[in-house]
């Protein structure tokens, strides 16, 4: 996730671009990338899935989204934090349960 906000007239080979230059990471790897504008309602997301690069665009109609501070760099959500994020909740608030693995099976 990129805290910082972008430029929202980028397309897929611009946040592509963003990937590598700014975040130093392969935008070909089928990681989801998460960009914010600067009105924090907001967001775009960009994967590889396999055959070509899929952009999404979501903006929120009465509310913003759950921003980090606006600082460089990246952060790492879970996949429950983005689904979170994703539907327009508090995302910092969210914690996937952790369970011991078993040590042997039923």
């Amino acid at each position: 996730m990129q805290p910082t906000p972008v430029d929202f007239r980028k397309g897929h080979d611009g946040l592509a671009a963003l990937a590598q230059s700014m975040l130093a990471e392969d935008p070909f790897t089928g990681t989801i990338f998460v960009f914010r504008a600067k009105r924090a309602g907001r967001l775009k997301t960009l994967f590889w899935d396999g055959s070509g690069l899929v952009m999404a665009y979501k903006r929120l109609e009465a509310d913003s989204f759950a921003w980090p501070a606006v600082r460089d760099g990246a952060m790492t959500l879970g996949r429950t934090q983005f689904e979170a994020l994703f539907a327009g909740l508090d995302w910092r608030r969210v914690r996937p349960l952790e369970a011991p693995e078993p040590a042997v099976a039923e």
